[in-house]
């Protein structure tokens, strides 16, 4: 990888460029690239998940005083959303500097989608570990660009399952619910996650998709299908 071109994408001078490297590095590099001493992206992945959910909950709740707490919620929800991450991944031209095993990368790894979101996430952590969170909040805003700064036609009223079932079972004085990992099934690089949620003990849906996030609203949309029909008994 072409770490000082890439920095002039990003805007970004790295302390350490290993960082920016691992970044980059998917899971399916690791069986086959014998000299690689990084690990995966997968725990910047992680921390980088928190500090976009940070600052977008920051900007939302600044830029956004008309919004209550379920639209913020839902605002974000559709900012972080892993679309947009790998719009915004492949504006930054992520794709091209994934390090990826060869039979993926054969196959459309570059330009998968839950690739491109968890790269970007990687980079946000690579940035908020070696230069800070304003640093990290500096570069969020700026590869936003105008999802940000024209909030007057954000989306608040689209299907956040979570948030919806959530809202349920707050409004009628339940516990909210809770999402557990059943499965995880299909190659390393790209795994098919089954989860299901559960309120008070109670398996009440399940769901599945490649990133956890995806399988939540999965299994929180069974949930509320079958509240919807149970209504109509």
């Amino acid at each position: 990888m072409d770490a000082n071109k890439l920095e002039e994408i990003l805007l970004v001078k790295f302390k350490n460029k290993k960082l920016l490297s691992q970044a980059l590095i998917h899971r399916s590099a690791l069986n086959e690239t014998d000299d690689l001493t990084l690990a995966s992206y997968e725990r910047l992945e992680f921390l980088g998940d928190a500090v976009l959910d940070l600052v977008i909950s920051e900007e939302l709740y600044a830029r956004c005083q008309h919004l209550d707490e379920g639209g913020l919620s839902k605002g974000r929800s559709n900012l972080v959303r892993g679309s947009t991450l790998a719009i915004i991944a492949q504006e930054l031209n992520l794709g091209d500097f994934l390090l990826l095993g060869k039979g993926y990368r054969e196959s459309g790894g570059r330009t998968t989608e839950s690739n491109l979101a968890a790269a970007y996430e990687a980079v946000v952590a690579a940035i908020y570990v070696d230069q800070g969170l304003d640093c990290a909040r500096d570069f969020i805003i700026r590869t936003y660009g105008i999802r940000l700064t024209d909030l007057t036609s954000i989306d608040t009223e689209t299907n956040n399952y979570k948030s919806l079932l959530q809202e349920h079972y707050q409004g009628i004085g339940k516990a909210s619910p809770t999402y557990r990992v059943v499965s995880m099934e299909g190659p390393d690089h790209e795994p098919v996650f089954t989860i299901q949620v559960s309120v008070e003990e109670n398996t009440i849906g399940t769901g599945s998709g490649t990133r956890k996030s995806e399988a939540e609203q999965n299994a929180a949309a069974d949930a509320l299908n079958k509240l919807i029909i149970e209504s109509r008994i």
